[in-house]
């Protein structure tokens, strides 16, 4: 599973984009590979946080169906805005 995969952390200036995301609530078009499930996941979310457990980086967000995501960082493979 992902979750033993060991964290490797994301550039610095991508951490802030999605700091900068959050501050204006813009809408993110992300892919990413699942922790848990270990499986590619392709949704728009509202970022709302971005926080760190267990020395990995996480973004907190809000999917499509509102429900929350957790998403570590260092899976996401791509990252745009979304329109409304």
């Amino acid at each position: 599973m992902s979750s033993d995969i060991i964290y490797t952390p994301i550039d610095c200036g991508t951490y802030s984009e999605y700091e900068v995301a959050i501050l204006h609530r813009q809408r993110l078009r992300l892919k990413w590979r699942d922790e848990e499930s270990d499986e590619v996941q392709t949704e728009i979310v509202l970022p709302q946080d971005l926080t760190t457990e267990d020395k990995r980086e996480y973004l907190i967000a809000r999917g499509s169906d509102g429900g929350a995501r957790r998403i570590r960082l260092d899976l996401i493979s791509e990252a745009a805005t979304a329109s409304a």
